[in-house]
């Protein structure tokens, strides 16, 4: 994404843009939000405005998050919505609790009975509709408090299982005991539980090792700019384009 290609009505952060960004390793989404509502105060002097996201992506994971400014924040219901796809590694022959590497192992078993075509039949298995449970360490809401404040105080929640569509899930790569894939889901789908749950199927330990989302509905990471960048490239195009630091006040 480039700003200096933008036009007056797709610049207008007030009015309401759409930002494809690319969120680094161990940022937070709301500390995307957060770094570009201050840049949008502090560089054009905009005293209030609104800017969300639209689907959270963990800290450990990377890839695209769409951030909506101004009036298109109205529209994060219904990107939220959207089908996503994401590819990632599972490690297989260990859990955890956060059935990702927030934690530490807690489980180890013996991998070396797992063939490739069990690999490959397990992902099968797991595509189409389901019920899956949310991770213990999710953002999942039980009487006001998150899942992931009452497990790290361990007082784990009783979550309930919510129905979601895998529509592909392909092996991409095998390298024992890393398996690497891609996956098409529907929204609400935890791709942690999916680790956990590929190696259940597979009568065995696994959990998620590496994550990024690479399309939300019709965008694409390929389109996205780094967050850390948006500042410089914000200061290129109102130089570029003076008249629109004027629309903005």
């Amino acid at each position: 994404m480039d700003l200096t290609q933008f036009n007056k009505e797709s610049f207008h952060f007030r009015r309401g843009c759409l930002l494809l960004i690319d969120k680094p390793l161990e940022w937070t989404s709301f500390d995307a939000v957060n770094s570009i509502r201050y840049t949008l105060r502090h560089h054009l002097k905009i005293p209030k405005i609104k800017v969300g996201h639209a689907g959270t992506l963990d800290p450990l994971a990377t890839g695209l998050l769409l951030i909506c400014t101004g009036k298109y924040t109205k529209l994060i219901d219904q990107l939220q919505g959207m089908d996503k796809t994401y590819t990632g590694t599972i490690t297989l022959g260990k859990t955890t609790p956060s059935f990702d590497a927030e934690t530490e192992p807690d489980a180890s078993y013996d991998i070396s009975g797992i063939k490739e075509e069990m690999i490959y039949a397990a992902a099968e298995k797991l595509s189409g509709n389901q019920e899956q449970m949310p991770p213990q360490y999710s953002a999942v809401k039980i009487k006001g408090k998150k899942a992931y404040e009452l497990a790290r105080s361990n007082r784990p929640a009783k979550l309930k299982t919510r129905n979601i569509t895998i529509h592909s899930f392909k092996i991409t790569g095998i390298e024992m005991p890393e398996v690497h894939f891609e996956v098409a889901c529907s929204k609400g789908t935890y791709i942690r539980s999916l680790a956990h749950d590929f190696g259940k199927v597979l009568n065995n330990g696994a959990y998620l090792t590496a994550l990024r989302r690479t399309e939300i509905g019709g965008y694409s990471v390929a389109d996205a700019m780094d967050v850390r960048s948006f500042k410089d490239e914000l200061l290129t195009a109102l130089a570029a384009h003076p008249e629109l630091y004027d629309q903005e006040l």
